[in-house]
């Protein structure tokens, strides 16, 4: 039987949000010289959050209370499901401005009525900690320097913490295609010189690419879609999706068939989902330093 080793993402979050810490205490020595003044250093992150979406509403408190956890101002600007374009924007404009926000999020999914592309990209990129800019977008693909997305961010750390090296020329399969997740990852992980396949619902022969992968990542959203006679023996498998069926939640891999076969496996939840979080307060810090112009 295969020995498949489980990732633990919240021990992998935590020691992200240790070097979250750890890069605020230096900031802030850095910018007063006096030890006296240094818990004068205010450090923000806003969060925007349009409509009455419950698991919407549970994932900005959540956010904002782990922000405030590890030392950041946080605050969440609510608005209604029939506010306009212009109100949010000029929400956003006020934030770009404040020196006391570093990081500026928009949680998704925006009400129909509502352009999300015109509200991420009223952000300004330095202050974009979700990485979803259009500009963060085109300097994550041409490999500059930027802001990246929280989730893939997550998964990278995930993989080089039980892989090391060891990812550069694997090839990794990614089934599919959103811009949250999949295609950034995608680009991260060439960068990173893997070989990978992107694949989604109109793909063919899924289920032998995903048998080929020395890594496999799925974010489709459906439960316990992946089986064990799907995965590689020995392979690293990183379980994205997440579903709630009758007050339970799901990945999209069937966990039970599929650890008998991995080398390892995230499971749902309790996996990627601590390190997006933990992401999200790396790239606030991470913004803070380009904006007081302190080499990260």
């Amino acid at each position: 039987m295969q020995n498949c080793k489980i990732i633990d993402g919240k021990l992998y979050a935590a020691k992200v949000l240790e070097t979250v810490k750890s890069k605020i205490e230096y900031l802030s020595t850095v910018v007063y010289s006096d030890e006296a003044q240094r818990s004068a250093l205010t450090l923000g992150l806003a969060v925007i959050l349009v409509g009455d979406n419950p698991a919407s509403q549970i994932y900005v408190n959540n956010k904002a209370k782990k922000a405030k956890e590890i030392g950041f101002n946080s605050e969440i600007y609510s608005f209604s499901k029939t506010t306009t374009e212009q109100e949010v924007i000029q929400c956003i404009e006020k934030l770009n401005l404040d020196p006391n926000v570093n990081g500026i999020l928009v949680q998704l999914p925006l009400p129909q009525h509502i352009n999300t592309q015109k509200i991420i990209d009223a952000v300004n990129y330095e202050k974009d900690v979700d990485g979803f800019s259009t500009y963060n977008v085109g300097l994550l693909n041409s490999w500059q320097d930027s802001l990246e997305p929280c989730t893939p961010q997550g998964v990278l750390i995930l993989l080089h913490a039980v892989l090391g090296t060891n990812i550069i020329g694997k090839k990794v399969v990614i089934l599919g295609r959103s811009r949250i997740v999949s295609r950034p990852m995608a680009s991260i992980l060439i960068r990173e010189g893997c070989s990978v396949s992107s694949l989604n619902s109109n793909s063919y022969n899924t289920k032998d690419e995903c048998s080929a992968a020395d890594i496999l990542i799925s974010a489709v959203g459906s439960p316990s879609f992946i089986k064990g006679d799907w995965i590689k023996k020995g392979a690293c498998v990183i379980d994205v999706g997440i579903t709630k069926v009758n007050d339970r939640l799901y990945g999209d891999v069937d966990f039970e068939s599929v650890k008998e076969v991995a080398g390892f496996l995230t499971p749902v939840p309790g996996g990627v989902g601590p390190m997006t979080v933990a992401c999200l307060m790396l790239n606030t810090i991470k913004a803070a330093y380009k904006q007081y112009n302190i080499k990260w």
